[in-house]
């Protein structure tokens, strides 16, 4: 069987585009056929190849680490545009610092955190030098932030624990838990970002989150109560939706 064929042949709806990819990201065959028999056995096609292309840039991607899905670009593109020149811009729960990277191409001074050891790993190869930290959200982030960020980009885990069982295979087996699960109604992670954000952000600062369409009600009211001006943006092209909640100024 070609690899074409293979690929095919275990679901890959897009088996031409893909064995271009591995084709081109392989040094050599005995590399290909490994790549290949990664893919073929359910592993994501970016962990394979090693990046992902988002907002127009090549995202390095580790196994294990959350891939960057197409959707929040959306998220990125609004977050670069609340952004000022030279705005402090923060990307918490940032997994390969994605967001953190347009934000830097964008012009920002940015800073990037993350819990999971193995997405720290891999937003250091993304994102500038000293500027990707460990650690449980805003803890690991320098002291000196506090109350100067401008635009504050947390693509926190929003799938509902009893949820994470059924998504797809890709995501289930192969990226982290921390990533995925947002705890009994996938906004656990939110309410504690939101509990703190307003202490981070400058006069005027926003933060922004994505979510699913089935949780607006509820992540409205979470930043409301955390004294954030709430809104939601969507772009039904990419089926994205964004909160966002801002400080007054």
């Amino acid at each position: 069987m070609t690899i074409v064929e293979r690929l095919r042949a275990a679901g890959c709806v897009f088996a031409e585009d893909e064995a271009a990819l591995l084709e081109g990201a392989a040094p050599d065959a005995g590399a290909l056929e490994a790549m290949v028999g990664r893919r073929v056995a359910g592993e994501p096609l970016e962990q394979v190849v090693g990046f992902a292309e988002f907002c127009g840039l090549r995202i390095v991607v580790e196994p294990g680490v959350f891939v960057p899905r197409r959707r929040t670009e959306f998220l990125a593109g609004e977050a670069v545009a609340r952004l000022p020149e030279g705005g402090v811009a923060v990307d918490l729960c940032c997994g390969t610092g994605a967001a953190g990277a347009v934000l830097a191409r964008a012009g920002g001074d940015v800073y990037a955190a993350d819990v999971d050891p193995a997405a720290v790993r891999c937003a250091r190869r993304n994102l500038p030098p000293g500027r990707v930290f460990a650690g449980d959200l805003f803890a690991a982030l320098p002291p000196r932030l506090k109350g100067v960020v401008t635009v504050l980009v947390a693509n926190v885990p929003y799938v509902p624990t009893g949820d994470v069982p059924f998504l797809p295979a890709e995501a289930r087996d192969h990226e982290s838990r921390v990533a995925l699960d947002g705890g009994p109604d996938g906004l656990d992670v939110l309410r504690r970002v939101a509990a703190e954000a307003p202490s981070w952000l400058a006069p005027g600062g926003v933060l922004l989150t994505e979510l699913s369409t089935r949780q607006l009600d509820t992540a409205t009211a979470i930043l409301h109560n955390a004294g954030l001006t709430p809104a939601i943006l969507t772009d039904d092209d990419l089926g994205a939706t964004v909160a966002t909640g801002q400080v007054d100024v």
